[in-house]
């Protein structure tokens, strides 16, 4: 026997991993879009003249809950494969790209900075790709589980583009979720 552990202890090992970076990634995707009221729920995206192909607002929970959950899935992928030397840097390649990704919901929804926003998503497209080849070189599977989140991201850049362009000025149009919205009688 040459094996030091069998093909079902491997399985099991990666599902241990999974248990715990998939809930991480989520909890921190859905804590950072908790920061500033998002959708039809902000008052200032609502004014927004939005493009035509604007998704309805339970999408947008829904997308990103499903990358989240890849994310999670090729994280413990990478975590899994010990033998790599690149593991290291993969990690930490994900770690500042998911800083990346959770600073933007801030920005955008509660900032009003819709200019900055779209710096931020073609900072993220520039590190999710380099994580996607990195990751794919570790495990092939781990970087093809993150193609959906590219593609989501040329989206996410369509659309804030867009609302960039279709609202000059956009950042003046409500006081930032900041502020108080209590009315004094």
């Amino acid at each position: 026997m040459r094996e030091i552990a069998s093909k079902q202890q491997l399985r099991l090992a990666f599902l241990r991993w999974a248990v715990v970076t998939v809930p991480f990634v989520l909890l921190l995707g859905f804590t950072a879009a908790r920061l500033a009221p998002a959708g039809s729920a902000n008052v200032w995206y609502a004014a927004l003249v939005k493009p035509p192909v604007t998704p309805p607002d339970w999408a947008f929970p829904a997308a990103w809950t499903a990358i989240y959950v890849l994310l999670g899935l090729a994280l413990a992928m990478i975590i899994h494969a010990r033998g790599s030397r690149m593991r290291g840097p993969a990690i930490a390649l994900f770690a500042v790209q998911l800083a990346v990704n959770l600073s933007w919901s801030p920005v955008f929804f509660g900032m009003h900075q819709v200019t900055f926003a779209l710096g931020i998503v073609v900072l993220m497209f520039l590190l999710t790709l380099a994580m996607a080849i990195v990751f794919g070189r570790i495990r092939v599977l781990a970087g093809a589980l993150l193609v959906p989140y590219l593609l989501w991201l040329v989206f996410a850049f369509y659309l804030n583009y867009q609302i960039m362009d279709l609202n000059p000025g956009a950042e003046t149009l409500a006081p930032p979720s900041a502020t108080t919205q209590i009315i004094k009688l």
